[in-house]
């Protein structure tokens, strides 16, 4: 029995077992893989990493764990980057232990299955790990300009700012939750887990295309619930959950998933 899991804290509402689970129904392989929730904060990481035996192949990592990761295994370029990774594949066979970033594959893709594969200008909602994640995937499109919404520019910019330089993009920051900060533009990305304000998701979804709320908690948010009125694109936390889960999966097991099953697995499994 091949073992992966799902590691952070807190991560019992995950739903990343779920999701490799039922990837591993699809793809047939489900009577030699398993997929586990593990409790963990960023002190306890590298002990339980040094602690597995061979059967294990992977660790998908969630918060706090995205920093704590990049020691233990050759980062990619991408994670070395963002400075944050989410993927652990275990040393095996001679190859050595590397971590992963998939979080920018697992946006473009959910974009490019909605058909948006260029920009120029966005909107980005946040200013953490998963928005630097944004502002990455934002450069593959094409974007040059980022209009970043924030509740303190000096955040940021220690956040975003040399990031931002180094992606050749250029940002200006505006005040989070206020109604018409945002301004004109091809694409919104949001990645504050707390909700908006419904009057600023309505404004905020009526002056893009594309609306991507890169949470799932309170799923539909306010911003998901503004972009389907607006008849816009709309994208979810559920999108960017099974995208980034599609690499780890061909990461770990060797083999591709098609999304659909997993989509309606993850959707149907929500409040």
């Amino acid at each position: 029995m091949w073992r992966c899991a799902v590691a952070g804290q807190p991560i019992a509402h995950s739903l990343s077992p779920l999701i490799h689970t039922t990837a591993y129904l699809v793809l047939g392989i489900e009577g030699s893989w398993e997929y586990d929730r593990v409790e963990l904060d960023a002190a306890g990481l590298p002990g339980f990493v040094a602690g597995c035996g061979p059967e294990w192949v992977g660790l998908s990592c969630t918060a706090p764990l995205k920093h704590a990761v990049l020691g233990l295994g050759t980062a990619s370029p991408q994670a070395l980057l963002l400075d944050s990774g989410n993927t652990l594949v275990f040393a095996r066979e001679g190859r050595p232990a590397r971590v992963e970033n998939t979080d920018v594959t697992g946006m473009l893709g959910a974009l490019a299955r909605a058909g948006v594969t260029a920009a120029e200008r966005a909107i980005l909602v946040g200013n953490g790990a998963t928005a630097r994640s944004a502002l990455a995937a934002l450069a593959d499109l094409g974007v040059t300009r980022v209009r970043v919404l924030v509740r303190s520019r000096a955040n940021a910019e220690a956040s975003l700012a040399g990031l931002a330089d180094r992606l050749g993009i250029l940002v200006d920051y505006g005040p989070w939750g206020v109604e018409g900060a945002g301004g004109q533009a091809d694409l919104l990305i949001s990645t504050v887990s707390a909700p908006l304000p419904d009057p600023v998701a309505a404004s905020l979804a009526g002056e893009v295309p594309v609306c991507f709320d890169a949470t799932y908690n309170h799923y539909p948010t306010a911003l998901d619930r503004a972009a389907r009125a607006a008849g816009i694109v709309q994208l979810s936390g559920i999108d960017l959950l099974v995208g980034q889960a599609l690499d780890q999966i061909r990461l770990f097991t060797g083999r591709e998933c098609p999304p659909e099953p997993l989509l309606d697995a993850a959707y149907a499994a929500l409040p």
